[in-house]
């Protein structure tokens, strides 16, 4: 009988140790899970700060001289960006007017502008571009989605 108890200790003994391992990997597992789709989330996360951070730079040192700090523009000469729907509208447009220019009239808000808007696709990259597109299209109130490098890319004039 002493033999027997022992024997059946050691089995439970042995199972309990399997079942931890079992769930000890699978905790760690899990873990590791969490803590790469964690880092994914902060890599996704510090890649749109990026890119927020870099269109708002390009955005203070190539558009606000026109447009403004306050993104409103200036009445009768450059249109506001905030609130504008050629902004929040078909990225492909506004990608289009920043990459290679805009001349000739455009109404924003019930108001012509005739002003000409210069190419910057002379100066900035497609990244560049992609960078300032989505700050124009994520601030100020305006809500449309961010513009991608492909997205840049593929427009063509």
């Amino acid at each position: 009988m002493n033999r027997v108890c022992t024997v059946a200790i050691f089995g439970a003994i042995m199972l309990t140790f399997v079942a931890c391992s079992k769930a000890s990997n699978s905790t760690t597992s899990a873990t590791t899970a969490a803590a790469t789709s964690s880092a994914t989330a902060t890599s996704a996360d510090q890649t749109q700060a990026n890119v927020s951070t870099d269109g708002a730079s390009i955005y203070n040192t190539n558009c606000s001289s026109c447009h403004q700090a306050t993104r409103k523009g200036a009445p009768g000469m450059f249109p506001p960006l905030a609130g504008n729907p050629v902004v929040t509208g078909d990225a492909t447009k506004v990608v289009h007017i920043v990459k290679y220019g805009l001349t000739g009239s455009i109404k924003v808000k019930g108001t012509t502008y005739n002003g000409q808007m210069p190419a910057w696709g002379g100066q900035l990259n497609d990244g560049q571009i992609a960078a300032v597109v989505t700050y124009l299209r994520a601030s100020w109130g305006n809500r449309a989605g961010p513009v991608s490098l492909a997205q840049v890319s593929t427009v063509k004039k």
